[in-house]
């Protein structure tokens, strides 16, 4: 032991210094102090000079800086620019759009939860909290939308006029231009309200204040551009929409065939130098009512009239719809979610170079221009719109659960539904604090690319699956479509949210963490610059600088990934109370874990490792849930700690840890190169996989609370349109629940005489009054009963039709094709 001791004591020296991540001076004075300590405590003399003299070799060249740059990171930098790997136009301008906030914290291996709890609390002006009070609500209660889905495949006129009027699509459009300067966070609970009635509404809606030609006239705009659009805009004047995809050039957009010529050509009576343009789009939002197009080409100019240069490079121009040779197409017919959508074509269309966007400054910039307005606008709509469909879905369906009797038991109360009731309010949870937490970064002046793929992907999957789980606890109310059904269409539209922005496999397997891989690491992107410096000196001493950095990282990550394994993260101080502690401690052993492995899958795969999907989603699996769990605890701390949430965080969070552990022990079970994949399941898994998903216990007294009314029920459904009135089957039934459990101890009594043989009749008005004039109820009580059948035949009533209602208005105006059909 004598001749161990100054080797273990070494290690233990090293581990400590990596662990808490001190610097390299104060790495060798803790060897050296514990090499003394262990000479102390008996430690063989010789065993102690060899461990001393290890030390020497190992940290001389460490610590002359000179010596380690030459011999050591200038031979290194000629291997690593041969590993470096080539980054299409698409992925460099990614990779340069959008800023990092506190996703970079979680790629570190020790976030600094300080700064996330540090964040203001998103909250809205009481103009803003007004428009959602008035304007937002009144268009919820006009909005009829079995009338727009089936009737009209349209808005109707009075709404379009209401949104114009009311400045709807002004939203992000600063007031100074006639908008009203919103913030995100309102912005994204307008959204969620209206999808939470109609997702066509919202779609309309979202769309002018996402990616369209608002979002990049303000950010590129020339002054004259934004003076003319952005007023007219704002008031519905003009409806715009963006043609960026085509039937050739889907999620890699630089690819598109659609191109512009630098000419001459007439506009408005005059000859101008602008640009021809062949192009063909499909998929456009409001396109077919559009009134100015935004277009996206790539631009050539062969007779060099703007400078030397021939491919100029992805440009983008608006179009007023009545420009010569442009074609709005027939309608799309998306999945029966009637939101207007349609194809855009024309064959040299001449425009002015005026109506470039930004002017000719921004020529070739288009790409760029799209990624930075896109990691703003995919970080609220498509996220809010899921949020929105989920928090109604959470609360119709438990108070649905409640009501829907079988066998004499609430189906709330069956196990299997409330497996599914869980999940749903979980998802909602969840969703809901990831869909404020994207906003949030957005108001902080953020543009937040990772948060945003995240939140786009991850909210629209709960959506899908929430949707699932809503349709299966309703069976056949669910299933018959008409005006008594508030949940069929957003099952047929949920795969719309899963394609559009970046169809979800995509954004899952190539954009979070290919994105996050380089841009959160706090070491990768600075090496990746640093070798591509163009001064020698300065590129080796950077690259110096930033490889013994990420070498640094790396090993502490190991250490604390081990650490953290072994002691199942008991301790460590973090934040939060008492209850949430143990939450924060299991983010930091899996924020070291994520680090761990994906630094060795960098240095072990280099440039393969684009090319390694299943690898790379798996890997953004872990940094989704990381950034979602981090959500639902800044949530958790802005609400005050609410006790009577702690269940919904629970179950979310268990969900988190179980998909975490399940991701990581997936990319290592299959890791390209097995003994490296063995070695990284030692360090991050030293006992094993721990995390399960959530217990039945806790999913039983998370489904619970979506069936008795309370402030954690409120919460969770908060910003949700379940006003009940007519054009809202579900507001009315969310609204029937406390009616529903006040009437409950009465119908067991009631039940329970008829069981007993006290009441004869056969019918539940005979019923009714016999046992009043038995004395078995009283007036009350029987009015009680008679107003819960009333409430529950609403609830699970479901409608019909008379045939002639059914037949498409096109195929009822040809007689002859009615008369050869039948």
């Amino acid at each position: 032991m004598s001749i161990l001791l100054p080797f273990l004591a070494l290690l233990a020296a090293g581990m400590a210094a990596a662990y808490f991540r001190v610097s390299l001076k104060a790495w060798v004075s803790i060897s050296a102090a514990a090499l003394i300590v262990a000479l102390l405590l008996k430690a063989s003399l010789v065993a102690t000079l060899v461990a001393a003299l290890l030390l020497v070799v190992v940290a001389t060249p460490l610590l002359l800086t000179g010596v380690r740059r030459s011999r050591i990171s200038a031979p290194l930098l000629k291997i690593y620019t041969k590993m470096l790997p080539t980054l299409s136009e698409t992925e460099q301008t990614a990779l340069d759009a959008g800023t990092v906030g506190f996703e970079g914290e979680l790629f570190s291996g020790m976030p600094k939860w300080k700064d996330l709890l540090a964040q203001p609390k998103p909250e809205l002006t009481p103009e803003e909290q007004a428009f959602l009070d008035g304007p937002v609500e009144e268009v919820c209660r006009m909005t009829n939308d079995w009338d727009i889905t089936h009737v009209r495949a349209d808005l109707p006129p009075e709404i379009w006029e209401f949104l114009g009027t009311h400045k709807f699509f002004g939203m992000i459009i600063p007031k100074e231009y006639g908008g009203l300067g919103f913030s995100a966070t309102a912005h994204s609970r307008v959204i969620a309200k209206l999808a939470s009635i109609s997702s066509v509404l919202s779609s309309t809606v979202g769309v002018p204040n996402s990616l369209g030609p608002a979002e990049l006239l303000l950010h590129y705009g020339t002054d004259e551009q934004k003076n003319h659009y952005l007023p007219r805009l704002a008031v519905g004047k003009e409806i715009p929409c963006f043609a960026l995809t085509g039937p050739t050039a889907g999620s890699d957009a630089t690819s598109i065939p659609d191109h512009g010529i630098v000419c001459e050509g007439e506009w408005n009576g005059a000859k101008v130098l602008g640009v021809k343009l062949t192009f063909d789009k499909r998929y456009i939002t409001l396109a077919p009512v559009a009134t100015v197009i935004g277009l996206a080409f790539r631009l050539y100019d062969p007779e060099k009239l703007l400078g030397d240069k021939e491919d100029r490079g992805i440009t983008l121009a608006l179009m007023p719809r009545d420009t010569a040779g442009l074609e709005i197409g027939r309608r799309h017919f998306p999945l029966n979610c009637t939101f207007q959508n349609g194809p855009v074509r024309g064959k040299d269309v001449f425009l002015p170079l005026s109506a470039l966007i930004g002017g000719e400054d921004y020529i070739g910039h288009g790409w760029r221009m799209l990624v930075e307005c896109l990691s703003v606008g995919r970080a609220i709509t498509l996220p809010s719109t899921a949020t929105g469909g989920m928090k109604a879905g959470a609360l119709v369906t438990g108070a649905y659960a409640r009501i829907r009797k079988q066998f004499g038991l609430s189906i709330g109360r069956f196990e299997g539904v409330e497996e599914a009731l869980a999940r749903i309010a979980g998802n909602a949870y969840s969703g809901s604090a990831l869909s404020q937490a994207t906003a949030a970064a957005v108001d902080r002046g953020e543009k937040p690319a990772v948060p945003s793929a995240i939140a786009k992907y991850h909210c629209t999957e709960k959506g899908r699956e929430t949707i699932r789980d809503v349709m299966d606890v309703l069976g056949g109310k669910g299933v018959i479509l008409g005006p008594k059904n508030f949940a069929g269409r957003s099952w047929q539209a949920a795969p719309i949210s899963i394609t559009v922005e970046g169809a979800n496999i995509m954004t899952r397997c190539l954009m979070i963490f290919g994105q996050g891989a380089i841009r959160c690491h706090p070491w990768v992107l600075q090496e990746i610059q640093a070798a591509r410096h163009p001064d020698p000196e300065t590129r080796v001493r950077e690259f110096d600088r930033t490889l013994f950095g990420h070498i640094g990282f790396a090993v502490s990550n190991a250490v604390r990934s081990l650490v953290l394994g072994l002691t199942g993260a008991a301790f460590g101080k973090v934040p939060g109370d008492s209850y949430t502690r143990r939450y924060y401690r299991k983010l930091n052993r899996y924020s070291a874990n994520l680090a761990l492995v994906s630094d060795v899958s960098m240095l072990t795969l280099g440039g393969k490792l684009k090319f390694k999907e299943r690898l790379s989603g798996r890997l953004g699996d872990v940094l989704s849930q990381l950034y979602i769990a981090s959500a639902m605890l800044k949530r958790y701390e802005d609400q005050d700690r609410p006790a009577g949430d702690r269940p919904l965080l629970a179950w979310a969070f268990h969900d988190c840890a179980h998909k975490i552990e399940l991701a990581l022990s997936e990319a290592l079970r299959n890791f390209p190169i097995k003994p490296v994949g063995w070695l990284l399941w030692m360090l991050v898994f030293p006992w094993g996989r721990r995390a399960h998903a959530p217990g039945d216990r806790l999913g039983h007294r998370v489904a619970a609370l979506l069936l008795t009314p309370s402030d954690t029920r409120d919460r969770l459904g908060e910003g949700a349109f379940l006003t009940p009135c007519a054009n809202n089957p579900g507001g009315r039934i969310n609204a029937a629940l406390p009616k529903v459990i006040a009437a409950e101890p009465v119908e067991r009594k009631f039940q329970k005489a008829i069981k007993a043989g006290q009441i004869d009749a056969l019918t539940v008005e005979a019923q009714l009054q016999e046992a009043q004039l038995k004395g078995i109820l009283t007036a009350s009580e029987v009015e009680m009963l008679k107003e819960l059948q009333e409430l529950t035949l609403d609830a699970i009533s479901v409608d019909d039709f008379d045939p002639s209602e059914l037949v498409a208005a096109s195929f009822a105006q040809k007689p002859a094709a009615r008369h050869q059909a039948a």
